[in-house]
């Protein structure tokens, strides 16, 4: 394999976790009093941090969101996952072969360490990644598109950014990546190829990945 360290985003390229998410998003949003669709939430939201929210409505509305937004945003799309939540198809195949073959792999997610935790018992990915190998925007400064969180998982796990590939399917991530120095890989599951246009190369099926990586 041409990299030394494989680094996934989470929401949406190792759990499915998009559509859980930004439904419960948009609908909260709505019920405060901030109207937005489902498509609003994808294309505002996705691949961000929570403070993303909040820094957009109040840039737009002029007002804040209540003190315990997250809280209750987090208990309910937890709730979920809880019930609904799977792996991306082909995700656990792609975390087979690297294994097998010794590639170092972790994931670096916009999502809290809790919400990480949620999801990947939930979706049965738990056994797949210890602490060591999960790394959250909690524990940077700033969160994507900055570089700091995939450059921090980089030092963490002893690898230079050059010898990197990061898979992402957010514009954001894609340009953390690109940020950071990074190769990185387009998933077009659920987001349209030309969102995605600074990556390095572009992918629909998870199954297609080590190839693209060998």
């Amino acid at each position: 394999m041409r990299y030394d360290l494989v680094i996934f985003d989470n929401d949406g390229v190792l759990v499915d976790s998009e559509p859980i998410s930004n439904t419960i998003l948009a609908a909260y949003l709505t019920e405060l009093g901030h109207p937005t669709s489902y498509e609003d939430s994808l294309r505002d939201y996705m691949g961000g941090a929570v403070h993303r929210v909040h820094d957009l409505v109040l840039e737009r509305s002029g007002q804040r969101l209540p003190a315990d937004f997250d809280e209750v945003f987090h208990g309910r799309v937890f709730a979920a996952f809880e019930r609904e939540l799977k792996p991306v198809e082909g995700a656990v195949e792609v975390l087979e072969k690297l294994a097998g073959d010794g590639v170092a792999y972790c994931l670096a997610s916009s999502g809290s360490h809790e919400r990480i935790r949620v999801g990947h018992r939930a979706a049965g990915l738990d056994t797949w990644f210890d602490e060591k190998r999960i790394f959250s925007s909690q524990d940077v400064g700033r969160g994507k598109p900055a570089p700091d969180l995939f450059l921090h998982a980089a030092e963490r796990m002893g690898v230079a950014p050059e010898k990197c590939v990061v898979v992402e399917d957010s514009p954001l991530g894609v340009r953390a990546a690109v940020a950071a120095g990074m190769d990185v890989y387009g998933f077009t599951a659920m987001t349209p190829a030309e969102r995605l246009s600074g990556a390095t190369g572009l992918f629909e099926d998870m199954r297609e990945l080590p190839r693209l990586l060998a």
